[in-house]
């Protein structure tokens, strides 16, 4: 169901005036919650609800023949579904390019903060690696699913434990699980899409504010020593983006990290501890 011309109409003429529907300040996330361990079968789970949007995210692992250009270096493969019960809007069938362009950019920004620790995922060069797959299911899209997605990924993969890997037998002992987590570094990465309307920038858009929204750029930031690094960057939709609003969205980004990237490690330090 599309937004109506009226609704996209009021919602740009909030944005002038720096306002929200929901009263929301331009630079404001909803509400973020983060649950763990939500599935018995995935190595690892989380679901995360951003305002209204909800997604759930499993990590299974598996061993494969390394890639002929990564010998030594384990796998990942991300995957994202809008299924019917996400909204009015979608239908059941292969993935659509919104689902493929989701997973793609999520993807890259975990492979290109060198948040996982490729080569220790080898069992042995040239024969056999652990592979990763990264399974996001969007259970309500009421806007930014993206964001909530890669938050959830990342989660999931600070939550997964390694199966029970038969040596001899050279198969994986499903549902069997060790203490071992997966090899990852402080390179947290934390996804912020920025989107605008007119001439006005802001983040974590609702669904009436995204189906207005004309144009986006997403970051995946992390900070591995003092600095604060973008590791990787996508724009979509069909406007293009001024270089004095790309340099907003990139100020605006290094606040947001130290305000809300705190707020999630605290939420993910409880849930590990629990």
């Amino acid at each position: 169901m599309e937004i109506s011309n009226l609704n996209k109409q009021a919602i740009a003429n909030l944005l002038k005036e720096d306002k929200r529907l929901d009263g929301r300040g331009r630079f404001d996330y909803r509400d973020l919650t983060i649950e763990t361990n939500v599935s018995n079968n995935a190595e690892g789970s989380a679901r995360v609800r951003l305002g209204k949007t909800e997604v759930i995210v499993g990590v299974k692992l598996g061993v494969q023949e390394p890639y002929p250009d990564h010998e030594d270096e384990g796998t990942m493969m991300t995957s994202m579904e809008f299924s019917p019960i996400c909204g009015k809007r979608y239908e059941s069938g292969p993935p659509r390019m919104n689902a493929i362009e989701t997973a793609r950019v999520i993807d890259r920004g975990i492979r290109e903060s060198g948040f996982i620790d490729w080569k220790k995922l080898c069992i042995k060069e040239g024969e056999k690696v652990w592979s990763i797959a990264v399974d996001i299911y969007c259970i309500n899209d009421d806007g930014n699913v993206l964001d909530a997605g890669a938050i959830a990924s990342v989660v999931a993969l600070k939550m997964a434990k390694f199966p029970v890997y038969d040596e001899e037998q050279g198969a994986v002992k499903y549902g069997e699980f060790t203490d071992t987590p997966l090899p990852l570094t402080e390179n947290v990465p934390f996804t912020m899409t920025f989107h605008k309307i007119g001439d006005k920038v802001f983040i974590d858009p609702d669904r009436d504010e995204e189906d207005t929204s004309e144009a986006r750029v997403t970051f995946a930031v992390s900070k591995p020593k003092k600095e604060k690094i973008i590791n990787a960057m996508q724009k979509g939709k069909i406007d293009s983006v001024s270089a004095d609003e790309l340099i907003q969205m990139i100020e605006a980004s290094e606040k947001l990290y130290d305000e809300m990237f705190p707020e999630i490690e605290k939420q993910i330090k409880g849930l590990i501890k629990a």
